[in-house]
C-alpha cells in the first residue's frame, strides 16, 4: 500500500506543513500524477524514477536535507517523474500556502532550487541544439598565469579537519568548490566535507577557494546558511578574503586549517 502515515494530530488547512512516513519500496507519488505539495527529506533515502522507452530509470537518489516535487508548487502540471522510498523515510510535506514562508526562512533551498532549474534549462538548450544539428557553444576556459600553472601542477594545498586530521586537497585549477554532494542539482564539490560534517552544518555549495598566482582567496557562496569564518571572523557572502598557510577556516561547525607544506 502507498498510503502515508500521518504524524500530526491536526490536518487543518492553516497548518504550514506536516510529517509523513513511508516504508521502503512505497511510492510517494507517481509519474503523471497531479500534485500540490513538495517534500523535504528528514530521514531516509528516496529515489526519483522516470519511464524512458518503457523502462523505469533511476534519475537520482536523495537523502536527508534534500527536496523534491517542487515543480507541483511552481506550476500546475503533472509530475514529470515518480518518487519512491528506498528505505523507511520521514518527509516534511509542504503545501503552496507555506511555500513563500519557507523560502524566506531558508534561502539555501531557494538558491538550490534556482540552480536545479538553471541546470534543466542548460540541458534543454543542449538537446535543442543537438536536435537542430547546431554545435554547443564552446566553454570559456580560463588560462592560468605561468605561476598558477606551476602551482597547480604540483599542488599540495589542502584543508585539514582539525579534529580528525582528515585531509582534503584543493582542485588542480583556479577554483575549488567546498560543500557537500548535492543530488538535487547534480553538483559534486571538489572538496566534499560530508565525512566530517556530522551535524550537516555545511551547505551543499558552501564556499570557493580561488587560486590567483601564489595567493589564495576564500569566498562564501550565495545561500550558505551557517557561515564561513577565517581566524574567527565571519566572511561577507560573495566577498573574497585572502587566506594564508596556517589560517583557521570554519565552514558551518567544521573547523579546518589551510596547509601547503
Amino acid at each position: 500500500m502507498n498510503k502515508p502515515v500521518f504524524k500530526t494530530t491536526s490536518r487543518k488547512p492553516a497548518q504550514p506543513s506536516f510529517a509523513v512516513e513511508f516504508e521502503a519500496g512505497e511510492t510517494i507519488f507517481g509519474e503523471g500524477e497531479l500534485g500540490t505539495e513538495m517534500y523535504i527529506i528528514q530521514d531516509g533515502r528516496v529515489e526519483i524514477v522516470k519511464q524512458i522507452v518503457g523502462e523505469a530509470r533511476q534519475l537520482a537518489v536523495l537523502e536527508k536535507g534534500d527536496f523534491f516535487g517542487e515543480m507541483a508548487i511552481l506550476e500546475d502540471k503533472p509530475r514529470t517523474a515518480a518518487a519512491r522510498a528506498l528505505t523507511p523515510i520521514k518527509l516534511l510535506m509542504i503545501n503552496g500556502s507555506t511555500f513563500d514562508q519557507m523560502l524566506r526562512s531558508n534561502p539555501e533551498i531557494a538558491v538550490r532550487m534556482m540552480r536545479k532549474l538553471s541546470r534543466r534549462l542548460r540541458e534543454t538548450d543542449g538537446m535543442l541544439r543537438e536536435s537542430l544539428g547546431r554545435p554547443a557553444p564552446e566553454p570559456v576556459v580560463e588560462i592560468p598565469a605561468p605561476e598558477e600553472a606551476k602551482a597547480a601542477a604540483g599542488s599540495l594545498e589542502r584543508l585539514v579537519e582539525s579534529r580528525s586530521g582528515m585531509e582534503f586537497f584543493l582542485a588542480q585549477g583556479a577554483e575549488t568548490l567546498i560543500g557537500r554532494r548535492d543530488p538535487v542539482t547534480g553538483i559534486n564539490p571538489d572538496v566534499d566535507l560530508t565525512p566530517v560534517d556530522t551535524q550537516r552544518s555545511i551547505s551543499r555549495r558552501h564556499a570557493k577557494i580561488h587560486r590567483r598566482g601564489g595567493k589564495f582567496f576564500l569566498a562564501e557562496e550565495i545561500g550558505t546558511m551557517n557561515g564561513t569564518f577565517v581566524n574567527g571572523v565571519r566572511l561577507e557572502t560573495g566577498v573574497p578574503s585572502e587566506i594564508r598557510v596556517g589560517d583557521e577556516i570554519r565552514c558551518g561547525l567544521v573547523p579546518l586549517f589551510f596547509r601547503a607544506e
